[in-house]
């Protein structure tokens, strides 16, 4: 019976860093891509599901049994303030029947890290260190931070700087005529 392995990837100044959700040793795509192993809490696999699905367009992760040496090289572009507009994606990865990669990972969601925290906690088993990773995807762009939508004249300001050698954005300016019209279904028979 074949499995799916979830695999992220994250575009840092420092290089590309490859993980997926489990446990154990390296996982090797079928590229020869090495992917880290780390723990993604409960609600992480609902809220990446959302977003492969589009009912969400931002996504917040928390990672947890990250590597020394990833989590250092995390670090210092944090320090450097690089991290914030790295590219982040999500992959889904087949596998055989002997967990080995079948084929190639198929890239799910596309987004940009819009904030990083590092939660370390004391215990009685030493330090828990977890990094929470704050994706956005392009749809964030239309909201603004008070949660209304973009106007038309916002709209087309952001058009032009996302695009600037399209023709002008006229979506918002048709939807206004939008509300008042209803939807009607095919009658059949």
């Amino acid at each position: 019976m074949t499995s799916l392995r979830v695999l992220c990837e994250v575009d840092l100044p420092s290089g590309t860093i490859r993980f997926w959700n489990g446990s154990g040793g390296p996982l090797l795509d079928s590229a020869g891509e090495k992917y880290r192993a780390c723990v993604l809490t409960d609600d992480a696999l609902g809220q990446i599901e959302a977003a492969i699905n589009a009912e969400a367009f931002t996504l917040s992760l928390m990672l947890s049994g990250v590597d020394a040496a990833t989590s250092d090289a995390v670090w210092e572009d944090y320090q450097d303030g690089n991290v914030v507009g790295s590219r982040f994606r999500i992959l889904l990865q087949k596998c055989d029947d002997f967990e080995q990669p079948v084929g190639d990972p198929a890239i799910k969601f596309t987004g940009t890290v819009s904030n990083l925290n590092f939660i370390d906690q004391a215990g009685d088993a030493g330090i828990d260190s977890k990094i929470q990773v704050d994706v956005a995807n392009r749809f964030t762009l239309r909201s603004v931070t008070n949660g209304a939508v973009l106007s038309d004249v916002d709209q087309r300001a952001r058009a032009k700087i996302l695009n600037p050698s399209a023709d002008d954005d006229r979506f918002c300016e048709r939807m206004p005529g939008l509300k008042d019209r209803t939807i009607r279904w095919p009658q059949w028979g």
